[in-house]
């Protein structure tokens, strides 16, 4: 088949153009902000990409449009689509449809560490032999792609959204996946843009907990309230639970290792550079859905040693003259405090220079603005991009001169560059490209 995926450039429709061309079919898309590394992963793998969304693209003739969540009613593609009557499919359905029908799904879902968890997750399998197959939000390092259909094995990874399908579908897209073993990471509201209040978001994981067999498992956070909250409206399939000592659990020792033990049982000690609690709860929940697949604990611990991390997870962009710069993916006061304490944890009393881009739908819209200084606080100085968040300025009083917002991207560069000495540490959190500010960044560092 030829397909024509509108909104390709985003992480999911891009790992599901990945898969159909893997597959065999026939790939174009489109969209209308085009920038890396999805488009790079996408050129390299044959995909035509034409930016934008002219109507002109129904000349292509393919057998079926993909629609992406961001395309909405008034786009001039998606008018003329419905106009002459062509066939159309939300990208979720064409997934479930195609690839994950007879599949051992494995999916994460949960408000944070989704990727990182699903990197995770699909390492492990691979480390093991099961060469499975996966579509992950984010690169993980270890694989250097985000998608692939793993033909030869019955198990398949996903990172499970709980996002709207589409503007036709308002169902999250979890519900299609059909999963035999669910990680449930935590939850918390978010997507303000398309979810009312928090017990919204939790009617939709019940959805999500409907589809769940009775001879699968639930993987599931036991320190979140939220989640059991979800689990008590009806469960019908087992649950392991993480983070807690009735349950999996891990204790931090000397140089990084974590013992990691089943109630009272140790099960074996992970030496691994990665930095947090958050990346241990989601190493946790990894190992005890790979046990679930048939991967011992053993192969397990092996695997997460040897995992490289998710490329926007506290990926480190480069360092000039002992100036370190990041890039991480956190858009969420949770995420944005967990992300700068453990980066805290492993610098010690260096300086962090945290830079912000309030750019999800939720940020834009304010929703934080009660919360977003507490999360920084943890930083010795912060830098926010307020372009799209005006009441951001506002937000960051609390901080008082600890806080610089700026509204032009060369002046916030300049102004970034101008505070950094030798042993300091640039986070910069996102979760687009941000103007390709770390490029800039660093570029001016070197003069």
């Amino acid at each position: 088949m030829h397909i024509h995926i509108l909104g390709i450039c985003g992480t999911f429709m891009g790992g599901i153009a990945a898969i159909a061309r893997e597959s065999g079919h026939t790939v174009t898309g489109c969209d209308q902000d085009v920038y890396p590394p999805m488009s790079t992963q996408l050129e390299s793998q044959g995909i035509q990409l034409i930016p934008g969304y002219s109507p002109e693209q129904i000349r292509l003739q393919p057998d079926i449009f993909v629609i992406g969540n961001v395309v909405t009613r008034g786009n001039p593609l998606m008018e003329e689509i419905l106009n002459r009557n062509l066939p159309y499919i939300s990208g979720p359905q064409w997934l479930s449809d195609n690839i994950l029908r007879n599949r051992w799904v494995l999916a994460v879902a949960g408000t944070h560490g989704k990727t990182t968890t699903s990197s995770m997750l699909a390492w492990i399998l691979e480390y093991a032999g099961l060469n499975p197959g996966f579509l992950i939000g984010g690169i993980p390092e270890n694989f250097g792609i985000s998608a692939r259909i793993g033909n030869t094995s019955p198990f398949f990874i996903i990172e499970a959204d709980e996002y709207d399908t589409a503007f036709f579908d308002k169902r999250s897209k979890f519900v299609h996946y059909h999963p035999r073993t669910a990680i449930l990471n935590n939850l918390e509201f978010d997507h303000a843009d398309i979810f009312a209040d928090l017990p919204a978001i939790e009617r939709q994981f019940h959805h999500f907990v409907r589809t769940i067999p009775n001879n699968g498992l639930i993987v599931a956070n036991g320190r979140d309230q939220n989640l059991t909250r979800v689990l008590q409206q009806g469960c019908w399939t087992p649950v392991e639970t993480f983070g807690t000592e009735n349950g999996w659990h891990a204790k931090s020792q000397d140089n990084n290792a974590i013992d990691i033990y089943c109630h009272e049982a140790l099960q074996g000690r992970l030496q691994w550079d990665l930095l947090g609690e958050h990346n241990r709860m989601n190493a946790l929940a990894a190992l005890i859905a790979a046990q679930h697949a048939g991967v011992p604990v053993t192969i397990t611990i092996e695997a997460l040693a040897k995992f490289k991390n998710v490329k926007r997870r506290m990926e480190k962009r480069g360092m000039v003259n002992g100036i370190t710069v990041y890039d991480d993916f956190a858009h969420h006061p949770t995420a944005i405090q967990t992300t700068i304490n453990g980066l805290r944890t492993h610098v010690g009393t260096e300086k962090i220079i945290a830079v912000l881009e309030p750019r999800s739908n939720t940020m834009k819209m304010g929703v934080w603005k009660d919360f977003l200084a507490d999360s920084l606080r943890e930083a010795d100085q912060v830098f926010c991009f307020t372009r799209d968040a005006q009441w951001a300025k506002t937000a960051l009083t609390p901080l008082a001169e600890k806080a610089d917002c700026f509204n032009d991207m060369n002046q916030l560069v300049q102004a970034i560059c101008g505070i950094a000495k030798s042993g300091d540490h640039i986070l910069i959190m996102s979760n687009g490209g941000f103007g390709g500010i770390h490029e800039k960044i660093l570029s001016v560092l070197k003069k």
